[in-house]
């Protein structure tokens, strides 16, 4: 059975290429841009991709631009990949393997090695993205981080066939990033009421779960770094909703 990977782009020209290079022997490679200015749609061309345009307009997240573009493929199955995101050879075969097993599952999530202080992290840490699906049976919902809503059974493959991340941010990057994600997920969880305990317990669980539950120890002080700008993350974003619910009260 036929596979279509997407890949959604805004001026990714930096790891396009050597991404196309791990995907360009699946059935159709679709790639949705939003009107780069680089020459991300010129690498996209040059490998033979079917692109599609999602107009940038105000859009800040790709969440949108993904819910197009997995209904823009030709064929049943998707593989949702990121412009700095390698598949590697053994996930390929095991995805074309697994779709033609009778009691396969409409939604897979697939494992991903990331990047930290620049090496990968081989503790026992697991990030899990759900990755591939029948397109007729996904919907990715609108809102930063959000995760596709799949009809019918999803299940987690192996560790060992995984998505390759080559996104390695230096601190300065991360904080940025921090702050442009944080206040996006302010408007995300606007309904949701948080109160000092939550300040206290969500950082801190968030810390022992990155750090010991998640094996973070084993990468030495790169894992104790990255634990601790997990909790400062959940800081910096339940005090931006505190900010909004104190302004909203003072104005009334």
């Amino acid at each position: 059975m036929p596979i279509s990977v997407v890949i959604n782009t805004y001026n990714a020209e930096r790891h396009l290429a050597e991404v196309l290079e791990t995907v360009k022997d699946f059935d159709e490679v679709l790639v949705c841009d939003m009107e780069s200015t680089d020459s991300t749609r010129e690498i996209a061309l040059r490998y033979g991709c079917r692109i599609v345009t999602f107009e940038k307009k105000n859009y800040n997240i790709v969440e949108p631009a993904r819910e197009f573009a997995i209904h823009q493929v030709t064929h049943d199955w998707v593989l949702v990949v990121d412009a700095d995101e390698l598949v590697t050879p053994k996930l390929k075969e095991y995805l074309y393997q697994l779709i033609e097993k009778p009691d396969c599952p409409a939604g897979v999530y697939i494992p991903r090695l990331n990047k930290f202080m620049g090496v990968y992290d081989r503790s026992w840490s697991r990030d899990y993205q759900l990755r591939f699906f029948l397109h007729e049976k996904a919907v990715w919902p609108p809102f930063i981080h959000a995760v596709p809503q799949v009809s019918g059974k999803v299940e987690r493959i192996p560790y060992c066939f995984h998505l390759l991340h080559l996104a390695d941010e230096t601190m300065q990057q991360w904080v940025l990033k921090m702050n442009k994600y944080t206040d996006l997920e302010v408007e995300k969880k606007a309904r949701k009421k948080y109160g000092i305990g939550a300040m206290v317990w969500r950082p801190i669980w968030r810390f022992f779960r990155a750090y010991v539950l998640k094996g973070g120890f084993l990468m030495g002080k790169r894992g104790f770094i990255n634990a601790t700008l997990t909790a400062f993350y959940q800081v910096v974003l339940l005090s931006k909703i505190l900010e909004n619910d104190l302004r909203k009260d003072e104005r009334k």
